[in-house]
């Protein structure tokens, strides 16, 4: 006969405990796109009583593997479970510098193409005078220095084409 205990379901360790949040929190996060239910320990011990004895030393130990995790919050007070503090600090800092360069995402699907073909050791002074001239404003999205001149992205190549020509002596 075995007279061994019968196996009792023990509490998990922290480290058991870390990675079963995190899973928890990532299939929310691909099953609602973003975690709208969990903001702190309590939330998880649904959870972890269905799995494990209900005690206060798993409520600890759920409590203890929530603050190793060091997880970010969003501004509703949600665990950000893919991000660390610092990666949240840096995209912060990232969308408020956008916001004051008042950046926006263009497309160039519609532009086309259109080489300035100049000198090498101009091509920085010419695109700052470009630039900075009303005479090209609006004729092109970007211009880029490329290896003997400028590239231009336009949605109207024929006018920006005729207006260089028109600059250029020969």
């Amino acid at each position: 006969m075995d007279y061994r205990k019968p196996n009792l379901r023990k509490n998990p360790s922290r480290e058991a405990c870390e990675g079963i949040i995190k899973r928890i929190l990532m299939t929310e996060i691909l099953e609602k796109g973003k975690n709208e239910h969990f903001r702190t320990a309590a939330d998880f011990m649904s959870y972890f009583e269905s799995l494990y004895p209900a005690s206060d030393a798993l409520t600890k130990q759920v409590q203890r593997a929530v603050k190793a995790l060091n997880m970010p919050k969003d501004d509703a007070g949600y665990f950000i479970p893919n991000k660390t503090t610092e990666q949240l600090a840096a995209e912060n800092d990232l969308r408020d510098l956008f916001e004051k360069a008042d950046a926006s995402v263009v497309s160039l699907e519609n532009c086309e193409p259109l080489f300035l073909q100049a000198d090498s050791s101009l091509t920085s002074y010419l695109m700052h005078v470009i630039a900075a001239s009303p005479l090209f404003a609006g004729k092109y999205l970007t211009m880029h220095a490329a290896s003997n001149g400028i590239i231009f992205y336009t949605k109207n190549v024929p006018q920006l084409e005729i207006l260089l020509k028109s600059l250029i002596v020969r």
